[in-house]
């Protein structure tokens, strides 16, 4: 019976099924006509039932009715597709693949910098068009490596992929771009990490699987790579877009069959393909012994020039390859034969790169093959062209002399090991830093290559909590090894302590720097009620909210933003307890400085009521000069309390008492302002004329006539009082 083996990764991939999922929700909530522009993926079946559901699709703006609505594709589009759209009165909905997204922002950035962007992918692929009109039609686009001779020369220029782009063609092409002289590239890998795996899965697969099924459509751009990995293999494979199109005589003498699919295709159609397998494989199972037809011959006929088709392909590859490496033969002329001992770690030199193995020079009678298992210590390689190019010169180690076919068989990967843990050993033992190339994030870290696979712990990769670990891929980093043991192949590193270290150095630096009266600049890097913390580039400094101006502040919030640069005074340096002061009002003049100059006493200015008290009012006569207006200088007669007369936020004109710029304290009146002059001469004669014989109290004596001077006199000193109380 035939086994069937379905890839690890295949089928719908993140962005493809948040499409369908974003599409589905669209019909729910949108009412009026629904369009794509072009189909919304690669799969004929899929947007059959799309339409079904109501979903138009439409090659040209053109066609869609006003008010209606847009699905941008998983593949997205270029601007002006978005601005055509908004004059077509189209509601956009914009289902583009978040990878996508992400490339349509860098080229925009880069085409935005005046760099030459160069696109790795398909001229005629919508997600490559659409990438081009984000550089205003500007970017180049690369299919096959023998297209870069054509490329015009350029300074500098930025490299990106279409997101299902083969890794191999696209280190390919950045290999060859290299050569360029007078050439500088900015190289960015957006091939989606999903088309990574599918492929990585789907090659695997195919090495161990008698025959191969790829399933997908046939304007899939990632279903034909996969068809043409598998197929890279030797390994006969075909590809369908449903289960019909299967034949049974591909199964014949098959013990196991191989299944995977491209990243447009959904479950339920993988899902009919496999059944159709193994319903093909029982009915071949139960007509061995039968004759073949006329019909099946001629199919069988077509099935055996399809796989000879394929076969003398990858014969003319393997031609191709050793055309370029014609060199090998010179490399040995006249070379004496090296002893081989197994275990040893020998030089050599790349002279062929396959599919599945890479073949070595090392002055042996033959050359000596590296498996692709033995190339890396990182199981994600999928391609030989992912380490190593035809002329590099790289350590082996010998593991067999000879194999049952007589092959020399070699490995970089134990190499590597082997002159990495020595290395390791030692910057261990030194405490020095390693640097390494972050490959895979795994649950809880980091896998980081370092010659072998260290494991970086989440924990300890940043000083604080690191939200996005996927941001560090194919970066490198310097790092701590923390817990070293060769014989349990264990290395754990940390880069927390690098960034401790680090930040120890710059804050001794700036300490060391830092002078009282001195004037920084620093990024707000933290709000609260009582003041900000300033980032000086080492170590926080406190901005008290007392020294963010002169005049009352509720909040910092009400002067400074998180992330703002701003430019401090330095107050004081506390080395030992490691803390710094700073102030902003200080960069601004005081205003009680000249304060008797501004407001000389008797004087009449103008205030704004900033609050009230039991025994008065406070006001402002500008940013950080306030007064007190006591309760008894509010009105002329008896009041109880300050609201009876005047109001926050009112604007009164006051007579200036008293100032003492020492202790920053005006006394001001509202009473005497509004007052008129008092007549000590003649009477006004249209006064009226008061005589003892107008009122019945005329002889009586208050208490006000008796102490009156007194009141006068102690009058300041109560209001001075008071206001400290309420302070």
């Amino acid at each position: 019976m035939v086994e069937i083996r379905l890839a690890r990764w295949a089928g719908f991939c993140f962005g493809v099924k948040r499409a369908i999922e974003i599409a589905q929700e669209t019909i729910k909530k949108r009412a009026g006509p629904i369009y794509t522009l072009g189909p919304l993926i690669h799969n004929d079946q899929v947007v059959e039932k799309l339409t079904q559901l109501g979903i138009k699709k439409i090659d040209f703006l053109e066609q869609a009715e006003d008010n209606g609505t847009l699905i941008i594709r998983s593949h997205g589009v270029g601007p002006q597709i978005l601005k055509k759209a908004e004059q077509y009165r189209l509601m956009v909905v914009d289902a583009t693949c978040p990878y996508v997204r992400k490339t349509q922002q860098l080229v925009s950035e880069y085409a935005l910098k005046g760099m030459q962007v160069v696109i790795i992918g398909s001229k005629e692929h919508p997600e490559v068009k659409g990438l081009v009109d984000w550089t205003n039609g500007q970017a180049f686009v690369v299919e096959r490596p023998e297209e870069v001779e054509n490329l015009p020369d350029f300074t500098k220029i930025a490299v990106l992929a279409q997101t299902t782009q083969s890794l191999a063609n696209f280190q390919t092409v950045v290999s060859l771009l290299k050569q360029k002289a007078g050439t500088q590239l900015e190289i960015n890998n957006t091939i989606c990490n999903a088309t990574r795996l599918r492929q990585q899965a789907a090659s695997e697969l195919a090495r161990k699987v008698g025959i191969m099924i790829v399933v997908g459509g046939k304007n899939s751009a990632n279903t034909k790579e996969l068809l043409h990995l598998c197929q890279s293999t030797g390994t006969p494979t075909y590809q369908v877009e449903t289960a019909q199109e299967l034949k049974r005589l591909w199964f014949k003498n098959i013990n196991t069959a191989g299944l995977t699919a491209g990243a447009s295709t959904p479950h339920w159609i993988l899902e009919e393909v496999k059944n159709k397998m193994k319903e093909l494989a029982e009915i071949n199972e139960g007509k061995l012994n039968e004759s073949l037809g006329e019909n099946e011959v001629l199919i069988e006929n077509e099935v055996l020039a399809e796989n000879q088709a394929i076969f003398e392909t990858a014969d003319k590859n393997a031609e191709l390859v050793e055309k370029e490496s014609g060199f090998r033969m010179s490399l040995k002329e006249n070379a004496a034969l090296k002893p081989l001992i197994q275990g040893e770690i020998v030089s050599g030199t790349v002279v062929q790169v396959g599919t599945n193995e890479v073949m070595v020079d090392i002055g042996a009678k033959s050359e000596g093959v590296i498996p692709l298992r033995e190339l890396s210590s990182f199981p994600n390689v999928v391609s030989p062209h992912e380490v190593v190019q035809v002329g590099d010169k790289i350590d082996v180690m010998i593991i067999k002399t000879e194999d049952s076919e007589g092959k020399l068989i070699l490995s970089k990967e134990k190499a590597d090991t082997e002159k990495a843990w020595a290395t390791l050993e030692k910057l261990c033992h030194n405490g020095e830093c390693v640097e390494g190339v972050v490959r895979e994030v795994v649950k809880g870290g980091l896998l980081v290559d370092i010659g072998i696979r260290g494991f970086l712990p989440a924990s300890l990769v940043e000083q604080g909590y690191a939200e996005d670990l996927n941001k560090y891929l194919e970066t490198t980093i310097k790092a701590k090894i923390i817990e070293l043991n060769r014989s349990q192949r264990k290395v754990i590193l940390s880069r927390k302590s690098v960034l401790e270290e680090e930040t120890a150095a710059k804050r001794q630096e700036l300490f060391a720097a830092l002078e009282e009266g001195q004037r920084v600049k620093g990024i707000v890097r933290r709000l609260t009620n009582f003041g900000a913390f300033i980032d000086l580039g080492g170590a926080d400094g406190l901005l008290h909210i007392s020294e963010l101006a002169w005049y009352r502040v509720s909040h910092p919030s009400e002067l400074l933003n998180i992330d703002e640069e701003i430019e401090v005074v330095v107050l004081r340096v506390d080395k030992e307890n490691g803390k710094i002061s700073l102030s902003l009002k200080q960069l601004t003049p005081n205003p009680w400085d000249n304060i008797t100059e501004k407001y000389p006493v008797d004087g009449i200015v103008k205030a704004k009521v900033t609050r009230l008290a039991p025994f008065g009012a406070f006001v402002q006569l500008e940013p950080g000069v306030e007064g007190l207006v006591h309760i008894s200088h509010l009105a002329n007669y008896h009041i109880v309390s300050p609201d009876e007369i005047v109001q926050s936020g009112d604007e009164i004109n006051v007579k200036v008492l008293s100032v003492n710029p020492a202790e920053k304290r005006m006394r001001l009146s509202l009473r005497e302002a509004n007052q008129e002059p008092k007549n000590r001469g003649r009477q006004k004669a249209d006064e009226p004329q008061f005589t003892p014989q107008n009122t019945e109290d005329s002889h009586r004596v208050t208490i006000g006539d008796m102490v009156g001077d007194m009141f006068e006199e102690n009058e300041g000193k109560a209001e001075i009082k008071e206001a400290k109380e309420l302070k």
